[in-house]
């Protein structure tokens, strides 16, 4: 892997611009560099460790590099990966995978069933830093033989083999990352995935190259630079400049505008993240009227109308009508004038307004901080007065894990594998490092349905907690958002409904 300076980077960006060096052609198959704009910088390579790896934003870039345990396909259901088969005993005390043979690492090393025992071990490490460690912990005494691997169950986890293709999911090097150390592995990362890491700048690109060895499907593109744009005006002018081939998450009348154009396409697909506020049980968000008051201000129909162009669909729990424990008949109706009673009962009104801060980010998401002035005009009509303050998403991930955000927080949850569990459960259970609400009453609720083998017992329960949630306001969901992908026209982009954008799932096209 080799490093370049960022002065040397942008110098020669600057001239490549003028050169039209990064400019698309209309077709593919001139392209010999496929570029990306992404929306996001990569904070680490390691996908397993710290906050950067529960950001379902980054795994588009992980998932070309490294290869998951099981391999998650395009409509999330599960498939054959580094594991061919996988399941538990009997009676659910032991679990046994079957790891896939011919698989060799970027370095050129053989990929063996150690690999994914010490995988498994080291993310159950609570010393290594995974935040799904609680998940992978109750897996213990990880044994490889052969090309199998064995672990006794320590405590039921129905959603063990889900994670295996979902955050921190990953499967890394055993005697590599022990030789270099976790320094050695961030300077020059290695998998078992579809590209190998050619170069990289912080903060400004990485250059990938297809894995010529690779056990499944060869990428379209052997080379694929994916240049980090966290502005979403700058991603609209790299597609529409030509200087970036592929872009996402623009604003939704910029996709409007450019779809279907002079040598661009666009694509629009529901994927399983959602919008939703995070409430922090703070002052003065301990007052149920000040959190009800909030969630019914909220008009979640006109926000998607008149900001997402239509493109969303209002939620009222933590849930998608694609999650498994979705319940349509959990609504929180938008009702200002059931606002300001409430407020009014708590000695609040638009004269004499409560104040809190809101968080939120600036163009990662479609009209993220849009969305939150408008909420912010809602609520000042009520009596709620609230400051926005504007911060990168990796910000947000340093204060959710330290319970440090302000009163209300405006996220994007990922939730690719559609398990109550890992949304409501993993946003609302105090103990979890991903929420923000300890109370005690939800602890109470939730901790009963984490080791509950009867599946539609448990599905019931989740259902009986979204409700209780929705009727406190401990949170305010607020739609499931349809991503919008720009493309020049010669290239296919087949989207992934956990919204992760794959290099190897774009294609070149006649």
């Amino acid at each position: 892997m080799t490093y370049i300076s960022r002065r040397t980077v942008l110098k020669g960006t600057t001239a490549a611009l003028a050169l039209g060096i990064f400019a698309g052609p209309a077709l593919s198959q001139e392209i010999d560099e496929l570029v990306i704009a992404y929306n996001v910088n990569l904070p680490s390579w390691d996908p397993t460790v710290g906050p950067s790896a529960v950001n379902p934003t980054i795994q588009g870039i992980y998932q070309a590099v490294f290869d998951q345990f099981i391999l998650q396909k395009p409509d999330l259901s599960p498939a054959p990966g580094l594991l061919t088969e996988w399941g538990w005993n009997e009676d659910k005390t032991k679990v046994m995978m079957t790891v896939r043979d011919g698989v060799t690492w970027h370095d050129g090393s053989p990929f063996t069933a150690e690999d994914v025992a010490w995988s498994l071990t080291r993310a159950a490490d609570e010393k290594t830093g995974n935040p799904i460690q609680f998940i992978w912990s109750t897996l213990t005494n990880v044994k490889a033989e052969g090309n199998t691997v064995t672990a006794d169950v320590a405590s039921y986890e129905p959603t063990i083999f889900k994670w295996m293709y979902f955050l921190t999911g990953y499967v890394l090097p055993k005697a590599y990352f022990e030789k270099v150390g976790a320094e050695g592995f961030e300077a020059a990362p290695i998998g078992t995935g579809p590209y190998m890491v050619d170069k990289f700048e912080r903060n400004a690109f990485v250059r990938l190259k297809a894995n010529p060895n690779y056990w499944g499907d060869k990428p379209d593109f052997e080379t694929v630079t994916i240049k980090f744009v966290t502005d979403a005006t700058s991603r609209v002018a790299e597609i529409e400049s030509g200087n970036s081939h592929v872009t996402l998450e623009m604003p939704y009348e910029e996709f409007d505008r450019l779809k279907g154009g002079s040598g661009i396409g666009g694509i629009a697909h529901p994927i399983s993240d959602i919008g939703m506020i995070f409430i922090n049980d703070i002052e003065p968000m301990l007052d149920p009227n000040v959190r009800k008051a909030a969630a019914h201000a909220i008009d979640k129909k006109l926000l998607v109308d008149r900001l997402l162009s239509g493109y969303g669909v209002p939620i009222d729990t933590l849930q998608t009508p694609d999650y498994l424990a979705y319940d349509p008949s959990i609504k929180v109706a938008y009702d200002p004038e059931l606002s300001k009673k409430l407020l009014a009962d708590s000695g609040f009104s638009p004269e004499n307004p409560v104040k809190f801060k809101i968080q939120t980010t600036r163009g990662f998401k479609p009209k993220d901080y849009e969305i939150i002035q408008a909420i912010v005009g809602l609520w000042r009509k009520v009596g709620i007065e609230a400051e926005i303050e504007v911060y990168e998403i990796a910000k947000h991930y340093e204060l959710r894990a330290a319970d440090q955000l302000a009163p209300t927080a405006f996220y994007n949850w990922g939730n690719s594998i559609g398990d109550p569990s890992t949304s409501t459960g993993h946003a609302m259970f105090g103990p979890s490092p991903h929420s923000v609400w300890d109370g005690q009453d939800l602890i109470d609720r939730i901790g009963p349905l984490w080791g509950e083998k009867d599946e539609a017992k448990r599905i019931e329960g989740w259902k009986s907690v979204d409700r209780y949630i929705a009727e406190q306001a401990e949170v305010i969901p607020l739609f499931q958002y349809v991503q919008p992908i720009l493309h020049v026209s010669g290239v296919s982009v087949t989207p992934h409904t956990s919204g992760a954008l794959l290099p190897q799932l774009i294609k070149r096209t006649s």
